[in-house]
């Protein structure tokens, strides 16, 4: 039986404290936070204010983690290099995780072929309740297990769901802590303007 909300919540506590320690690994990344994504892209600074998205300044790279996945395959951010990843942290008691995922999905299915990869992250689960979840709700894109709360620190990531969104050529896009209407206009265009970028760049690593 899944962990009551509370239960869970509590079993967060050290991976809460783990990740505000992230958050200081992480410098780097998040003092490179702007209001909007970078002044020669106002289209783009457009779209990630209408979705409340936080934007990067250009040529930042996220942490290039790797872990195993739920079908016991690795899965590392650098392989992914060359398509627009929305990488989003996900618990199986969060709610508002529920509705955001089966969205993740349907634009996983939709944009997968054109070179969208969506990556699900899930913290301190044990990989039957990860599959439960994922076979409920008809998941196919890949889940990453992190039992330990590592990758969550390594992003920072203290609330659930948080999202990062990365560009073809491994450049930091915007994250958002918090659920977002992903399937709307804005979303939509904000994931076609991605996908019309070369793979080539020079975000730090």
């Amino acid at each position: 039986m899944a962990p009551s909300p509370p239960a869970a919540m509590e079993a967060w506590a050290p991976a809460l404290r783990a990740a505000r320690t992230g958050l200081l690994a992480f410098g780097l990344l998040v003092a490179a936070l702007v209001g909007a994504a970078s002044s020669d892209e106002p289209a783009l600074a457009s779209l990630l204010k209408t979705l409340d998205l936080r934007g990067y300044t250009s040529c930042t790279a996220p942490p290039q983690v790797s872990g195993s996945t739920l079908d016991a395959r690795q899965l590392s951010m650098t392989a992914h290099r060359g398509t627009v990843v929305v990488l989003n942290f996900w618990a199986s008691w969060c709610l508002e995780c529920r509705s955001e995922m089966a969205m993740l999905e349907r634009l996983q299915r939709e944009f997968s072929s054109r070179g969208l990869s969506i990556i699900g992250v899930n913290a301190r689960e044990s990989r039957a309740a990860v599959g439960r979840h994922a076979t409920e709700l008809g998941l196919t894109f890949p889940l990453v297990l992190d039992p330990d709360g590592k990758i969550n620190a390594q992003y920072g990531v203290i609330a659930l769901p948080t999202t990062f969104v990365v560009g073809r050529d491994g450049r930091a896009i915007a994250f958002a802590v918090g659920p977002r209407k992903w399937e709307s206009a804005p979303a939509r265009a904000l994931i076609e303007a991605l996908l019309a970028e070369p793979a080539q760049g020079t975000a730090v690593q």
